[in-house]
């Protein structure tokens, strides 16, 4: 669950015009803040992102889909 202060920047910046990315990166910034805490356990950064990434779409923040990598066969 976010934090009511992150969840009041985020709104904060909806409220200014930001764009949706720039309203996730604060749900970004905690996990990270989390995750060097040790209350968040992570094994890497991407990790880190991609949770925080999570929050904010559960939040209601709308942001395009996770970007999927495929190997092309040949």
């Amino acid at each position: 669950m976010p934090e009511k202060e992150t969840l009041e920047r985020a709104r904060r910046d909806k409220r200014q015009g930001k764009p949706a990315t720039t309203q996730a990166g604060e749900f970004v910034r905690e996990e990270m803040h989390h995750a060097s805490e040790g209350k968040h356990p992570v094994k890497s950064r991407k990790q880190a992102i991609a949770i925080g990434l999570s929050k904010a779409r559960r939040a209601g923040i709308k942001l395009p889909p996770q970007s999927t990598r495929r190997k092309k066969k040949s």
